[in-house]
């Protein structure tokens, strides 16, 4: 088995790599062979290569560093359980079949009570959380270099959203300015004071080991609130019978609290065995003010962690899927009420004018639904006669009728389990509105020429662009049937309502038309996107996609202009969308005078102009309609006043 690193921490964790190529890149370019979408990583941050037998790894002059096993490094042989740091990840390097050891786990020893210690330091005694008393001097040029380097640390632990990233991250800076051998951060539970969550690193033993605690220690810590810096322990009455440190041999021990509004929330905790890495009052002062930085770095990561788990959760609530344009206010009704509805079982009508999306509405209620993954079954009731409509809706019987050679299963049964979404309900005939409300009531059905009763497991969704209520009041609509398919009634807006969404609209039928026929894509011109915003659009949504593709198929320059679009279009534009000086303002006003002239000469009957000009009443209708000369008409026509 290759070589292999194994994700612990960060967006990658739980992943394992396998290192087969000669070289493999980290870092935040998708190019790169292992890569993360993470802001504390360089593009190209490091690499790792593989040298007969030996694996090396070698940061690429990236801006945080590589840390290997807490040390920051430019290039290192690795060894089998070697823990690698990389921005917000941590990483284990394994080799064959060798499995990931355990992280180390912190075990707290004796308790006892601790005498008075060498040194504590409290925070408003810490001269590095108050800068300004750090007097200016070539004398003080450890305190400036670690001032800069807390600043570095603020900066980039700072901008880590994990918590356990950050906690690993900051152990390898701690390890660049204290010399500790060992080190753990700890997070501690505020009832039971145990260890909630730890990060541990033991420079000599690896991972794996525990990593034993006095809490005798701890408990002084977090007792007087402050800092604890014991240099040389066996000298130390207090701590040398502390029987943990004593079997550890530690010689230096440095302990500072996590203070969050006045209460310990942890502490970390470094210790080191060797005589010549003593640690002394200004790595405590450095510490304290690390502790701090760390302190609001943590609780800023889990209040990042719980703002991100809460906006997923809402984002779950109200996400609704579907394949509508469009945030106006009335738009956003509409999702609202699908995600509302969309979980339940209940029967919906869509109203709204022809071309405003109602199929789309419906297909959204299905795909947000429990039953999304069986069949979206779609019927216009207006788009086959009577007697089909029937055989179409629930299916028919061999020898039901001539031409039934076979049982056939109708709309109802294929969508079993799923949606039945009826376009048109209004134009359904009588006989099968008593049908129709069956399957509502009793939610079961026979095919034509069959006897047997078939269980129907189907959501109905209708849908119509006429007034149900208008048509029962007339007698041509069962109330009964009105009323089983209205218990959740939403009402598409028209184009003309929500001209906001317009433009997004248009941009995303360019695209769509532009794939589909695979020509390039073109700007929309100022003038026709004018044009376009000013027209009322009795077609709607519809009516706007066949305007764009034609402008897009016939229109020959690089943007889609004036004159690409339908004369419909320009004929209702105002004055101001279309420039009398231009050549469509000048076809618009020609048409103008020679109706007006043809309206005179019929002494305003709009049937004899429609003669004397060699057009349809009705096409004249519409051009008066949308030229806005109603006036020049002979008053009290009751046509024209209805255009």
């Amino acid at each position: 088995m290759n070589p292999r690193l194994v994700a612990i921490v960060g967006t990658m964790k739980g992943k394992t790599f396998e290192l087969s190529e000669r070289e493999t890149l980290i870092g935040r370019d998708p190019s790169n062979h292992i890569w993360a979408s993470d802001p504390a990583l360089s593009r190209k941050h490091c690499a790792l290569t593989l040298d007969n037998g030996s694996v090396w790894l070698r940061d690429l002059g990236s801006y945080n560093g590589t840390h290997v096993n807490g040390v920051k490094i430019e290039q290192h042989e690795l060894q089998s359980q070697d823990q690698i740091g990389v921005g917000d990840s941590v990483f284990v390097f394994v080799l064959g079949h060798e499995e990931v050891r355990p992280r180390a786990e912190v075990e707290f020893t004796e308790t006892g009570e601790l005498g008075n210690v060498p040194v504590l330091l409290q925070e408003k005694d810490a001269i590095y959380l108050h800068p300004e008393t750090v007097a200016p001097g070539p004398h003080n040029t450890r305190a400036t270099r670690d001032l800069n380097w807390l600043l570095k640390v603020a900066k980039d632990i700072g901008n880590i959203r994990d918590p356990e990233s950050l906690q690993w991250q900051l152990l390898g800076m701690v390890f660049d300015v204290v010399p500790a051998e060992r080190a753990a951060i700890l997070q501690l539970d505020s009832k039971t004071g145990q260890a909630e969550s730890t990060v541990a690193w033991d420079r000599l033993s690896g991972p794996g080991e525990i990593f034993k605690v006095s809490r005798s220690v701890l408990r002084k810590v977090c007792d007087e609130k402050a800092g604890l810096l014991v240099k040389d322990i066996a000298s130390d009455s207090s701590l040398s019978a502390v029987q943990t440190l004593a079997t550890l041999q530690v010689h230096s021990l440095l302990c500072v609290p996590l203070m969050m509004q006045n209460r310990v929330s942890g502490a970390i905790y470094l210790d080191s065995r060797s005589s010549s890495a003593v640690f002394d009052e200004n790595h405590l002062q450095v510490m304290t003010a690390v502790a701090c930085i760390t302190s609001l770095a943590l609780e800023n990561a889990r209040h990042w962690q719980r703002l991100e788990e809460e906006n997923r959760l809402l984002r779950a609530e109200i996400s609704v899927q579907h394949n509508m344009v469009g945030e106006s206010p009335r738009m956003r009704q509409i999702y609202e009420v699908i995600r509302r509805v969309a979980p339940t079982d209940s029967t919906v009508l869509i109203q709204g004018e022809s071309g405003t999306g109602k199929e789309l509405v419906a297909n959204a209620i299905h795909r947000n639904s429990p039953r999304a993954s069986r069949p979206f079954v779609a019927l216009n009731c207006a788009a086959i006669t009577e007697t089909l409509l029937e055989s179409e809706m629930f299916g028919h019987e061999k020898g039901a009728f001539t031409g039934a050679v076979a049982r056939k299963q109708g709309k109802i049964e294929v969508a079993e389990g799923g949606t039945l979404f009826l376009d048109e309900i209004g134009e359904l005939a009588p006989a099968l509105q008593a049908k129709l409300l069956r399957v509502l009531q009793e939610l079961e059905f026979e095919r034509v020429g069959g006897t047997r009763p078939i269980k129907a497991n189907v959501r109905v969704v209708a849908a119509t662009n006429k007034n149900l209520q208008q048509l029962v009041n007339n007698g041509a609509f069962r109330g009964d049937l009105y009323y089983r398919l209205n218990v959740v009634s939403l009402t598409m807006p028209a184009l003309r309502e929500r001209r906001e969404d317009l433009p997004a609209l248009v941009d995303h039928f360019i695209t769509k038309i532009s794939r589909k026929f695979k020509i390039p894509l073109k700007s929309l011109s100022p003038e026709a996107r004018a044009c376009l915003v000013g027209y009322d659009w009795p077609g709607n949504v519809r009516e706007l996609e066949n305007a764009i593709e034609r402008a897009l198929v016939l229109g020959t320059a690089e943007s889609i202009l004036l004159e690409d679009l339908p004369e419909d279009i320009l004929e209702a534009a105002t004055p101001a969308q279309v420039p009398a000086s231009g050549f469509l303002g000048a076809v618009k006003d020609s048409k103008r005078q020679l109706i007006v002239q043809a309206l005179q000469r019929a002494n305003g009957n709009y049937i004899e102009a429609a003669k004397i000009l060699g057009l349809h009443p009705n096409s004249l209708l519409r051009l008066i309609r949308n030229l806005n000369l109603k006036g020049a008409v002979k008053p009290g026509s009751a046509a024209v006043e209805s255009a």
